[in-house]
């Protein structure tokens, strides 16, 4: 559903009571797009906030689905403007809101610039929030940033995974079980934003044991099919090795 016809932002269910948020950015390397995750609830969650310059596009999204007002949790994968930069916004509007991140990035960024202490998850920790069930995994320097990890959202089995397939592009399908894979690499190959930690393959092998069904791109389409073997592709294809057929 377009809610703002303007910029294109639109917004789209992609798992249960899940939406993704998307809003082209052409201006962008060539063309990209910007996407945040909203999980309904008793306890809403935005996944992602975009940077501040989007902030009237995602709450107008937001605001097609259920108030604002009633965020509770306003999570994402690291510190970076585009992950986090309207997390005060968001917190002044939602006045029961807090911050959802890693230990980490509680103690090096958030609990210094948000004007709320973070809620601060631990690896392997699982938040229930009524429907919901939400287990954290640090993934440090995966692909970039100390602080760095992910939400798995248990019942609908869906990975918040931030910037791995990074999918570049405006025109991208909402969900697809197309291939990600492909499109993610070669935007790699231009600028190349992984870290390449020694901890890369265990790392993925990690997420790729949680079993996920639903992969939730920030950048381009979210992807549904076997998560586990498409994270152990993109292990495989950092590696240097080709996909296993």
């Amino acid at each position: 559903m377009i809610t703002n016809s303007q910029s294109g932002t639109r917004i789209d269910e992609v798992a249960p009571s899940i939406y993704r948020i998307a809003t082209p950015a052409p201006q962008v390397v060539g063309g990209f797009s910007f996407n945040q995750y909203l999980v309904a609830g008793p306890e809403p969650l935005l996944f992602h906030t975009g940077p501040r310059g989007l902030y009237p596009l995602v709450s107008q999204a937001i605001s097609a689905v259920l108030p604002v007002e009633s965020l509770r949790w306003i999570s994402f994968s690291h510190f970076e403007a585009d992950e986090c930069g309207s997390l005060n916004d968001f917190l002044e509007r939602a006045p029961q809101a807090l911050p959802l991140c890693s230990q980490v990035g509680a103690m090096v960024s958030i609990n210094d610039i948000a004007i709320r202490p973070a809620r601060p998850l631990s690896d392997g920790e699982v938040l229930n929030v009524g429907e919901k069930r939400f287990r954290w995994s640090d993934a440090p320097h995966l692909p970039h940033g100390w602080d760095c990890g992910y939400l798995f959202e248990e019942t609908t089995r869906t990975l918040l995974c931030g910037d791995l397939f990074t999918q570049p592009g405006v025109e991208h399908k909402p969900v697809t079980e197309g291939d990600i894979l492909g499109p993610s690499e070669a935007m790699r190959a231009g600028m190349d934003y992984y870290a390449h930690s020694p901890a890369t393959a265990a790392l993925l092998e990690k997420l790729a044991a949680l079993r996920p069904t639903t992969l939730a791109c920030m950048h381009g389409s979210a992807w549904t099919g076997d998560g586990s073997r498409l994270l152990l592709d993109l292990s495989r294809s950092l590696a240097g090795a080709p996909a296993v057929v």
